[in-house]
């Protein structure tokens, strides 16, 4: 509880609710951005200026030039038009306003409540502003690799990004939890599985912006297999030892694969675990995680077999939100009891 008054905590509870959702189509925006190939449309970082769309027609020109500067227009998009410019465009600029807004609506509501409740009580919600405002240099960052000597952001740089998101919702939605949820039971799994659970669905996520980054979901369109095998038939074994499998499209598919059926089996012995020591208030929380494994892992698959088209792949970015939501909360409610399982 951040006060004792109940009313201010159901003002908190609803503007980090809200907070959540506006993140989570930031992310969904940002993922549609990266699909649609619209990230480097915007060559410039307009703190404010940027906060309004082109308005006239020497305002659109103007854009286009800067965009004809950079490799991707040279060496991909030497032969776009105007108006397919402004396709990628609004993407862009969607995502950046999301971004502006989204660091608005969670300064101003943040002052308030600093003048109603101790500023000491209130250090988690400034940490995580401070995160908002380093995410936008990080956007930067990531942009500012594709401006020079290639056609794409780097995917190393994407993933950071993509990572410190999924951090600020995670972390969002942890305060609103502290606040929403009271929990009091008599047995739990402890921390140590849920957290790692989550850790690896972090790890995950990063790979997936490397699969993303350097589109390696159009590369091996088959399932179970990757064309006629297991492993790829383009690499070998030993090169998954080396840094360098961080930026081979085929082993980063590969590792993507395997990571997810990792996740899926630490699952399954999660939820074997609860359901044999009959946690019955556990029930309800680890089946919901177990439906977007599911979903998640399914909708992987259907992103391989449909070459990364952008509806299927945009509803796998999506789901991955709502496991990481329910990740999230499954660990809260593993954390905040009297006492832990021992057997």
């Amino acid at each position: 509880m951040y006060s004792e008054n109940h009313k201010i905590n159901s003002q908190i509870s609803f503007w980090l609710i809200s907070m959540f959702w506006i993140i989570s189509i930031m992310i969904v925006v940002g993922g549609l951005t990266r699909l649609t190939d619209s990230g480097l449309s915007i060559t410039q970082w307009q703190l404010f200026s940027g906060f309004f769309p082109p308005l006239n027609k020497s305002d659109w020109i103007m854009y286009f030039d800067l965009y004809k500067e950079i490799p991707e227009f040279k060496l991909q998009n030497y032969d776009m038009t105007m108006q397919e410019f402004k396709v990628i465009f609004w993407w862009e600029w969607a995502h950046r306003f999301l971004g502006r807004l989204i660091g608005i609506s969670f300064l101003i509501p943040l002052i308030y409540f600093t003048f109603k409740i101790k500023f000491s009580k209130l250090i988690s919600l400034y940490l995580i502003f401070i995160l908002i405002c380093f995410q936008g240099f990080i956007g930067w960052y990531m942009v500012s690799s594709g401006l020079v000597d290639r056609v794409d952001v780097s995917h190393f740089r994407l993933s950071v990004h993509l990572l410190i998101a999924f951090i600020i919702l995670s972390l969002i939605f942890w305060n609103y939890l502290k606040i929403k949820v009271k929990t009091n039971y008599n047995n739990t799994l402890g921390w140590f599985l849920p957290l790692s659970f989550l850790l690896l669905v972090f790890i995950q996520i990063s790979i997936g912006a490397f699969v993303s980054g350097m589109d390696a979901g159009k590369i091996y369109n088959s399932w179970p297999l990757m064309g006629n095998s297991f492993f790829p038939d383009d690499n070998s074994y030993s090169n998954l030892f080396k840094m360098s499998a961080f930026s081979d499209p085929s082993l980063v598919q590969f590792i993507h694969r395997n990571l997810a059926y990792l996740i899926s089996f630490l699952f399954f012995f999660i939820f074997f675990k609860v359901y044999k020591n009959k946690i019955s208030s556990l029930y309800k929380s680890v089946n919901v995680l177990g439906f977007f494994i599911i979903l998640q892992v399914l909708l992987g698959i259907f992103t391989l077999l449909y070459g990364a088209q952008i509806l299927v792949a945009s509803m796998h970015q999506i789901s991955s939100i709502f496991l990481v939501a329910s990740s999230i909360y499954f660990l809260f409610i593993n954390t905040k009891t009297n006492s832990q399982l021992s057997s």
